[in-house]
Order: structure tokens, then sequence, then C-alpha cells
């Protein structure tokens, strides 16, 4: 089972959109995917057309009350299975201090299922704390959307500097960046997709663009290529899971 946390220290710019739509590439190929909802927001869970409740809140799970397995709840697609939001996780760091080992915690709880899923997409809220930390030690991969502008690209930097300062916790960890809601029609996106493709020449060649397709996820509760196949949106996340699934 590969772990996949959708992640960037800033907010607004695409993680959500990120796992429900890679998840649900996955899923239609045959993967059997899950996808935990830790952002207490509960936009994943939102678009899955699932309640963001959670029996215990999240104190049952990191004490060991409740095993992951239990709160698992199917969506309306085939292979793609949802761990709902709850607004207690809104206190992940203090129930994860709490803990004994506070950094194992999610790698624990995703153990008991990893027989059941191929991939597990862990759609995080922005931040860089205990629970991120947690979150670094259970993914295989981080995925980060990384829209082509000044500030968004000194987030990345920063995610940058504290995988090389911190090897003891985020151990082998993948870092994968890509650039999210691009639009082209602007010089300043232009010119940063190709000048930092220079200095980082690991990010993926697929883009995401600013597109209303993707907007509108909220009002249809579904993936892009669920409610509008074949548009651009669609195939820059299929794309954008072809080539992700290949670095894995």
């Amino acid at each position: 089972m590969k772990v996949l946390a959708t992640y960037n220290i800033k907010g607004g710019v695409g993680k959500t959109a990120t796992a429900v739509n890679l998840a649900y590439e996955a899923a239609i190929r045959g993967h059997r995917v899950l996808v935990w909802d830790l952002d207490p927001q509960g936009a994943a869970t939102f678009y899955f057309r699932i309640r963001p409740k959670v029996k215990g809140g999240g104190k049952a799970l990191v004490s060991g009350r409740r095993v992951l397995d239990e709160i698992i709840k199917a969506s309306d697609y085939e292979n793609l299975d949802v761990v709902p939001a709850d607004f207690s996780m809104r206190n992940l760091d203090l129930l994860l201090e709490g803990s004994k080992k506070p950094l194992a915690t999610l790698r624990r709880l995703l153990k008991s299922v990893a027989h059941e899923y191929d991939l597990v997409f862990l759609d995080c809220p922005p931040s860089i704390s205990l629970a991120s930390e947690s979150v670094f030690r259970a993914a295989d991969a981080l995925l980060v959307p990384v829209i082509p502008t000044t500030l968004s690209i000194r987030t990345f930097e920063q995610l940058d500097r504290f995988v090389e300062e911190n090897p003891e916790v985020v151990e082998e960890l993948d870092v994968i960046g890509f650039f999210s809601m691009v639009d082209r029609r602007k010089r300043l996106h232009r010119e940063l997709l190709v000048d930092l493709r220079q200095v980082r020449p690991d990010l993926l060649d697929a883009v995401i663009p600013a597109i209303t397709d993707i907007e509108r996820m909220g009002v249809h509760r579904q993936p892009v290529a669920a409610f509008a196949p074949g548009t651009r949106s669609a195939r820059a996340y299929s794309a954008l899971w072809t080539e992700i699934n290949e670095r894995l």
C-alpha cells in the first residue's frame, strides 16, 4: 500500500481538488483507493457526498479506542472509500501530543487497512506542525501543488528546507511538486513556469489549469472527470496521475 499526502504549508493551492481527482483517476484504473480527509473543514468529504462526522472523533482514533476500518465509508464510486473529516481533527496536534508515539500514530492507524487498499490519499490541512510531521512519517510521498506565484514558491522552498533539515522525521519521503491553478493569461504565471523549472527540473510536466470546471466540483459534488469527462481539466488530472504513478 502506497500512502500519498496532498500537502502544502500554504492554503488555497488546490490540495483537496488534487486528492479527490487523483483518487478518482486511480480508482477508475482499477486501484483500491482510500481517501482520508484530515482537514477539519471537510472539503474532500463534501465532494464525496459523505457526512463529516466520526463517532468519538479524532480522540477515539488517536487513543486506540477505535480503529480506522470502523469509520470508513463507501463512496459513490467503485474501488474508492473515504475516511470522513471530523471537526475534532482541528485539535489533532493536541491529541498527538498526549499519545505515546505521536509521529507514528497515523502510520499505525493506516497499517490496520494495508491489506485492503493499494493507495491511500491523505488530504492535509495547510500547516507545519506535529500533525504534519505525523503525516510525513506515514506517507511515501508528498504531492505538493505549487501555484506559479512568489508566495507559493516560497512555501515550497520552506518545505524543502524542513525535509532536508529533519531526516529523522521524514525518513525516505519523496516530495513531488507540480504546478496548480495555472492561468497562462497572466504574464507572471508564464514567466515563473519557465524560471522554476530551470531551478527545479524534478517538477512534474503535468500542469493543472485555473479553470471553471474545477470550481464547479463544489456544485456537482463530484470529481471533475465524473461530471465533465474529456474536458481540459479532466485530461490534466488524468495526465498528472499517469505521471505520478510512473514515478511511484
